[in-house]
């Protein structure tokens, strides 16, 4: 198993070259690389030339980091096709960049309009129909986890589409943040994908649909935001007793990546924090020497 961290409180303050000193000096041993501006930016074409690649996979050497994943949020589900057409040509830039930096693992969100799931998911199809081939050609595995305001939120649904797909290489990813999002169902959802569950993203956050819907009141009522923090474990409602029981039953030997997001001004100390609550969790329901 792999404990890894995405540095995303890092970003404001930190080039992408950073990052694996930033990672080493908070005693991880694994990065996952998630959207950045200098890197592969939410929803546009990657920014990193292959010289900067070849320096980041350096500088991750020179730390004693390894690179779980490259982690891309693009729109390979629309809502329109020229936006999937961009998508799909930045898909093929950033495999690129995972491979020129030795990484076997992309991950990433299903995007896509929930009030239009069907077509959707028909131009998500339309995209891994040309993007297949070149994961397959490259050796690259893909991991898929439902988000919120996606056109597919569900766990259960998610599991199933990538089933669906039926390709050995396409897994699911656990995501702990979006548990009341998915279904609120983290033992089942995880026992329902087994062996396809190759990926754990690890924040806390708080039950969005307490206080009879009322916990989190947005205007004007009735409006279909989608609200979850990325906490520190311990800061909100998650069981993750609950979630690694579940994932001891299945036998998950894949990567856990500390995912908080929001506490730029305290994200070396969370960040340490993090790391030994997935420590202390891992060995309680794995035993022991599996980090």
């Amino acid at each position: 198993m792999k404990l890894a961290l995405d540095p995303q409180m890092f970003y404001a303050t930190h080039s992408v070259l950073d990052l694996p000193d930033v990672v080493a000096r908070l005693g991880y041993s694994w990065l996952e690389l998630s959207p950045k501006a200098d890197f592969i930016p939410f929803f546009g074409h990657p920014r990193a030339d292959d010289a900067t690649v070849a320096k980041l996979r350096k500088r991750a050497a020179d730390a004693g980091v390894g690179i779980a994943s490259v982690l891309p949020v693009l729109r390979w589900s629309g809502p329109g096709e020229e936006e999937r057409q961009a998508a799909v040509r930045a898909w093929k830039r950033a495999i690129q960049i995972a491979v020129d930096l030795g990484v076997d693992t992309m991950n990433s969100e299903f995007n896509g309009r929930p009030e239009a799931a069907e077509f959707a998911e028909s131009q998500f199809l339309r995209s891994m129909d040309e993007l297949i081939p070149v994961f397959e050609r490259e050796g690259v595995k893909l991991v898929l986890e439902p988000h919120p305001d996606d056109f597919i939120e569900d766990g259960h649904a998610a599991v199933r589409l990538v089933r669906g797909l039926n390709r050995e290489w396409i897994s699911f990813l656990y995501c702990t943040p979006h548990t009341f999002h998915q279904g609120n169902d983290a033992a089942g959802i995880i026992a329902d994908a087994g062996d396809k569950v190759t990926y754990v993203h690890l924040a806390d956050t708080l039950d969005h649909t307490a206080s009879s819907g009322l916990r989190y009141i947005v205007n004007p009522p009735g409006s279909t935001v989608r609200v979850h923090q990325h906490a520190e474990i311990g800061r909100g409602e998650v069981d993750f007793d609950e979630v690694f029981a579940a994932l001891a039953d299945v036998g998950f030997d894949g990567v856990v990546s500390s995912c908080v997001f929001g506490w730029e001004e305290r994200a070396e100390e969370i960040s340490v924090r993090q790391r030994e609550k997935a420590a202390g969790l891992v060995e309680k329901h794995f035993g022991g020497g599996k980090l």
